[in-house]
């Protein structure tokens, strides 16, 4: 795959930027969202925006892949697939730390404990880190299958837009919200990230060993392994 000189590895995450870039009526559905108390769905921003069905879900489908909007279903009612939920990525500032405050809370872990080996005190503080994110998100189901697929959604709410090879048991992040810290340091900052997955999938009862990230070893991210595959 051409990169066109770009260096190997996923793309910075820029959600100021993307939002800046949204047309009017996109931006009045991810507005609208950004105000509701609660996840809404299709039909009720339709009723609130004044905008077709079709062209919300548009606009959403494309908020979505941007990784502004974050996509849940419903709980079953009768009969029927449950209606999809959409609400915006970033949640409440106040609730959740961002990627840049647990990376400096677990770089600074690691270089408190000075131990000469910097990849394992940075393995160690991501793991504590994700272990208190996992905290803060139980899964919907613990263990095997249920425990991976919260972890590769709680990385894609962190901004690493996880391309996700079920049958492989691999995950591409193809973003990374430290890209800069992490060219620069990938002995730290990618073991952090490392941690945090490893962390993560303990806190939801599986076994993460034999989870390894491999930075910039692909065109356009980093190639997350797990153990297990995802289907």
């Amino acid at each position: 795959m051409e990169n066109h000189g770009r260096p190997p590895g996923p793309r910075a995450t820029d959600q100021q930027a993307a939002r800046a870039a949204l047309s009017r009526s996109r931006a009045l559905v991810l507005g609208t969202l950004q105000s509701r108390p609660a996840p809404s769905s299709l039909t009720t921003l339709a009723g609130i925006t004044g905008l077709h069905p079709n062209t919300v879900r548009e606009h959403l489908d494309a908020l979505v892949e941007q990784g502004l909007v974050h996509r849940e279903r419903a709980a079953p009612r009768g009969r029927g697939r449950p209606a999809w939920l959409y609400r915006t990525s970033a949640g409440d500032p106040t609730d959740r730390p961002s990627p840049s405050t647990g990376l400096a809370v677990a770089l600074a872990s690691a270089l408190a404990r000075s131990s000469g080996d910097a990849r394992r005190d940075a393995i160690a503080a991501g793991a504590a880190w994700g272990q208190e994110l996992a905290r803060d998100r139980p899964p919907a189901d613990a263990g095997g299958r249920g425990a991976r697929e919260e972890v590769l959604e709680l990385l894609g709410e962190l901004g690493f837009a996880p391309r996700i090879d079920a049958a492989a048991g691999t995950a591409d992040l193809t973003r990374c919200p430290l890209l800069d810290a992490a060219r620069r340091h990938p002995e730290v900052v990618c073991a952090v990230h490392l941690g945090v997955v490893r962390g993560a999938l303990q806190a939801y009862g599986e076994d993460p060993d034999g989870t390894e990230l491999l930075p910039f070893s692909e065109p356009d991210a980093c190639r997350l392994r797990l153990e297990a595959t995802l289907d």
